[in-house]
């Protein structure tokens, strides 16, 4: 399909070279793609969760087959450098691989219920209906695949709507599941504004699943809209929101330095801070933290900054002009209140960087301290112990990753149990959860408490449907077949 407007993708660290252009979708592509949807959603749902689930061990086999291909087109539409990039597309086929084991699971009866003698019950699940995808650009295979996929193997139809930043990445997720042997309509692909496509396909009284990454801003409205239930819908719509973080980690006052230093590096700027399960807020205990503060600042201004194609490079473009603006406007709210220890600014000419940003002594309640900045801007504090570094990390209207680095088994056993985080993380950082191993996923404003790449994600999708028989039958009656 051709539309009027078309969206144009840049390389965000050279931003004269056009990477892709891709059609513009709105409100009447929206409503097409549902129609569609519902169309060939009967038959989908009808096939059996094994040819289902090979659909998705393909598309991962096809996405293995390019691996490389698909990390250096995130390299320049996302400007990814290429270690994110690549672990990006590896997320992407494992999601294809868990899920589909995953659904294989659930068919074959994970979820037994009790069945006594003259009854018996049966628990099985259904796919809801069409799924409307709402993707982020920050991981823009991963996170789209694991949506898509996790709907398509419940056997739901899905209107995927990408980021506008990465419509080619996108366009190449669409690819592996045809290749995989997705059949026609199950999948429809609709690039476009999220104020216009996205907004239509969560107000539609036919979609019954939003699965949304990205702000809290958007991630509430969806909640909002989705809550109104609209002539001849149905159904109730269920959300499934990941909206975002102010994340915390805590450095105990008996902590390696050494470990330290680079674990709060790599949580804090890689992809220039550019992920939800970034570390915004160091928190640091007792006496330590001149020495720590000292170090990071040194070790920060060692990271190389340029285009993501050179192997060498640690901190990327941010995503456009708008995002580069937005980190640019805390510059001076840092000024005000903490003190800036580091502020790089050895960038490129061109490109959309925004330099490595350390502020110390940060005021706790203030803008820096609250807000999701989403670029390479660390704010830290100073706390007596360990209980005011808990009261510190715990407000903040965010839940989504919380860390902390310490080597007294009290201490860990403590912040395990009271930070208030979807993902605590001990000892590592703050980010980079692999499927199946840390499920994904925030409480509170960061999200609904799902938790993608865990065995209940599926559920999301799924609606439970219990049949009870009496066996102790009257005779049989006779039928012909």
């Amino acid at each position: 399909m051709t539309t009027t407007d078309q969206i144009e993708s840049v390389d965000p660290a050279r931003t004269s070279v056009v990477v892709a252009r891709s059609a513009s979708c709105g409100e009447a592509e929206a409503d097409e793609a549902v129609a569609a949807c519902l169309t060939a959603w009967p038959r989908w749902r009808r096939t059996p969760v094994a040819e289902r689930a090979a659909v998705l061990f393909r598309a991962a086999e096809w996405m293995r087959a390019r691996r490389f291909d698909l990390a250096a087109l995130e390299v320049f539409e996302a400007g990814k450098p290429w270690a994110e990039a690549d672990g990006d597309v590896c997320e992407a086929i494992d999601f294809c691989e868990y899920y589909g084991r995953q659904m294989l699971a659930i068919d074959a009866g994970v979820f037994g219920v009790q069945s006594p003698p003259g009854e018996q019950n049966s628990l099985r699940f259904q796919p809801r209906g069409v799924v409307a995808v709402i993707a982020p650009w920050n991981f823009p295979l991963a996170i789209a695949t694991g949506m898509v996929s996790a709907a398509l193997v419940a056997g739901n139809a899905v209107c995927f709507k990408p980021a506008e930043q990465t419509p080619a990445i996108a366009a190449r997720l669409v690819e592996a599941l045809e290749a995989g042997g997705l059949p026609p309509g199950v999948l429809a692909f609709l690039p476009g504004p999220g104020e216009e496509v996205g907004a239509r396909l969560v107000a539609h009284p036919d979609v019954a699943v939003i699965a949304f990454t990205g702000s809290r801003a958007v991630g509430l409205a969806i909640n909002e809209t989705a809550a109104r239930v609209l002539p001849g819908q149905r159904h109730v719509k269920r959300v499934i929101a990941e909206m975002g973080g102010k994340n915390p980690m805590i450095v105990d006052s008996d902590a390696d330095l050494d470990q330290a230093v680079p674990i709060v590096l790599g949580s804090a700027f890689g992809f220039s801070g550019q992920k939800c399960s970034a570390l915004s807020r160091l928190i640091v205990v007792g006496d330590i933290y001149d020495e720590l503060v000292s170090r990071l600042v040194g070790a920060a201004a060692l990271l190389r900054i340029g285009h993501p194609a050179a192997m060498g490079t640690d901190i990327g473009p941010l995503i456009d002009a708008e995002a580069q603006a937005k980190v640019a406007s805390y510059l001076p709210v840092a000024r005000d209140e903490g003190t800036v220890v580091l502020q790089r600014r050895d960038l490129p000419d061109e490109g959309w960087f925004a330099g490595p940003t350390i502020v110390a002594d940060v005021k706790p309640g203030g803008r820096l301290a609250t807000e999701e900045i989403f670029g390479p801007v660390l704010a830290v504090f100073a706390t007596r112990d360990l209980d005011e570094a808990l009261a510190l990390a715990n407000d903040t209207d965010y839940a989504l990753t919380a860390g902390i680095l310490s080597r007294s088994p009290a201490s860990i056993r403590r912040a395990s149990a009271e930070l208030r985080a979807g993902n605590v993380y001990v000892n590592r950082g703050t980010t980079g959860a692999v499927v199946g191993r840390q499920p994904f996923g925030g409480l509170g404003l960061s999200g609904v408490g799902s938790k993608a790449g865990g065995p209940d994600y599926l559920l999301s999708f799924l609606e439970p449907r219990v049949v009870s028989e009496n066996t102790l039958r009257q005779g049989f009656a006779a039928t012909s077949e």
